[in-house]
């Protein structure tokens, strides 16, 4: 697997943490092979989330999976850990390798089209650890991804390419909110895979 690694990045928050755009972090043909083993490889499913007492679901399919069969609950809801497959596996080899650090678990998330989003979060779980590094690598269709700031709501927003990872760190995740809006511009099928290092089972 070719990793173009740094080759060029953004920096997208303007304070307050890190949020590094690395549009080419992985060859074109790398990006189109992982694309397609994804899609067969990883058992996605539908799941729900918890939200103001009661269960909706998600809209989209996602995966969690971790070393040792560690769990990860989010919105209220407690997710059991899959084992990697091969190609999970050969990414977060090449996120280790370039970035330096560690990874033990990450989740899946397959947006069909653009009727499939992800509302208002962070990944500010206690189990991911004070200041999280979140590598966040996408392939497929282009989304925009949105940032906004808890205290002051400034926004601000980046384009997801295909084979990019977008690498999060500091206080990202304490000081920003993420999304992934509706878009009916957006026709095919998109892979996110949000890799990161759990502490404690929660």
């Amino acid at each position: 697997m070719t990793s173009l690694f740094p080759s060029d990045s953004l920096e997208v928050l303007p304070f307050d943490g890190s949020a590094q755009l690395f549009p080419h972090f992985l060859s074109a043909l790398d990006a189109n092979e992982c694309f397609s083993a994804l899609m067969s490889e990883v058992p996605w499913e539908e799941h729900h989330l918890v939200l103001f007492g009661k269960k909706v679901p998600e809209p989209r399919r996602s995966a969690w999976i971790a070393d040792n069969n560690i769990h990860y609950t989010y919105s209220g809801v407690e997710r059991t850990a899959l084992a990697w497959t091969p190609t999970l596996a050969k990414v977060r080899e090449a996120l280790v390798l370039q970035t330096g650090h560690r990874f033990n678990s990450a989740l899946a998330n397959l947006y069909r089209d653009g009727n499939d989003a992800m509302g208002w979060h962070s990944d500010d779980e206690p189990c991911n650890g004070p200041e999280p590094v979140i590598a966040s690598v996408s392939f497929g269709a282009e989304r925009r991804f949105d940032f906004r700031h808890r205290l002051s709501k400034e926004k601000t927003f980046v384009i997801l390419p295909h084979g990019s990872l977008l690498l999060m760190s500091g206080l990202s995740q304490h000081c920003w909110q993420h999304s992934i809006a509706r878009s009916k511009k957006v026709t095919s099928s998109r892979i996110n895979l949000t890799f990161r290092f759990v502490t404690t089972a929660t």
